[in-house]
């Protein structure tokens, strides 16, 4: 997205030893135009699935992009060239540069559970670049959701070209709810990654300029 940001500690830049580089450009590149794709992707979603429900219920049009099924799909397309191809910028990078063994290894069943209940107390504590062990496992994730949703749509889009892939997911109507699920899991990643950037905002600042931001010590509230 990406949506992810990445902890990189180089020396400290030029404008004073107190606000060092968190995130290099490409890693800031990569996270907006990741949150751009996704969300031209989640709203044309929304309106191609209108279009053909398999649960009891639509999404608003107010809320979908492309206003009938044909610009949907074209948006859709658009979206989804850019996430696999920013996609596969940040892939190789997250594996080059030792981010994603560094900054979202290890996860154990222990970590995740103190620090769900120091976040549920408001005792968590933050420092800019270092993620938790509850943001390790929601990055892993998502992760998992964005290859889920890219390979599931590939099937959708061409289910006979690609029919061991759509074979696999159990059919074209089973890849389009596997489809929809990963979309959800998204969904939900923003909607977490959202809070915790009110809840903690001088995260914001970073991944826009790349310098911390001055923080007090202490926890997430």
């Amino acid at each position: 997205m990406t949506m992810m940001p990445a902890r990189v500690m180089p020396p400290h830049d030029a404008a004073g030893p107190s606000r060092p580089v968190l995130h290099p450009l490409v890693v800031r590149l990569t996270h907006w135009l990741n949150a751009a794709a996704v969300l031209v992707m989640v709203a044309s979603g929304w309106r191609i699935y209108d279009a053909s429900p398999f649960l009891p219920f639509t999404f608003p049009e107010s809320l979908t992009l492309g206003g009938w099924l044909g610009g949907a799909l074209q948006w859709h397309f658009a979206g989804m060239w850019l996430l696999v191809t920013n996609g596969l910028v940040y892939l190789a990078y997250g594996f080059a540069s030792g981010h994603f063994r560094r900054d979202f290894l290890p996860v154990t069943v222990r970590a995740v559970a103190r620090d769900l209940w120091l976040a549920a107390t408001f005792r968590l504590p933050h420092a800019p670049g270092a993620y938790n062990a509850v943001q390790r496992l929601l990055y892993i994730a998502v992760l998992i959701c964005l290859a889920t949703v890219i390979l599931s749509g590939l099937a959708i889009w061409k289910p006979v070209q690609l029919h061991p892939l759509t074979a696999l997911l159990g059919g074209y109507e089973a890849a389009r709810r596997v489809h929809f699920l990963a979309m959800s899991g998204i969904v939900g990643f923003l909607a977490v990654h959202i809070a915790l950037v009110v809840l903690v905002p001088r995260t914001l600042p970073p991944m826009i300029t790349g310098r911390a931001w001055p923080a007090r010590e202490g926890g997430i509230g």
